[in-house]
């Protein structure tokens, strides 16, 4: 049985976590550093607007929303966090 997203309000994003994982997907589009453009968009420090991206990025509207952009970030957070749980290798294909 398919479940219509539309039917359940808190399955959908808002139109602030619509706008940042549209960021995240074209930031680099745009003039300027990323954390100068985050401040002047979303009216925040680049720690607050990361730390509200990591929980946003969990839910499962963020996924159904963009797919694509949110599997990277997730791989990317999940990437660092290995960094600082291993160290970094010397030869980053080796096991």
């Amino acid at each position: 049985m398919h479940v219509d997203q539309n039917d359940d309000p808190s399955t959908e994003l808002d139109a602030r976590e619509r706008a940042m994982v549209d960021f995240e997907r074209e930031w680099w589009r745009f003039e300027g550093r990323k954390e100068d453009q985050i401040r002047v968009r979303f009216d925040q420090s680049p720690s607050s607007y990361y730390r509200a991206l990591q929980t946003l990025i969990d839910l499962d509207a963020a996924s159904g929303y963009d797919p694509l952009t949110v599997k990277r970030l997730r791989r990317q957070r999940d990437q660092r966090r290995r960094v600082r749980i291993e160290g970094r290798r010397a030869d980053p294909g080796s096991r």
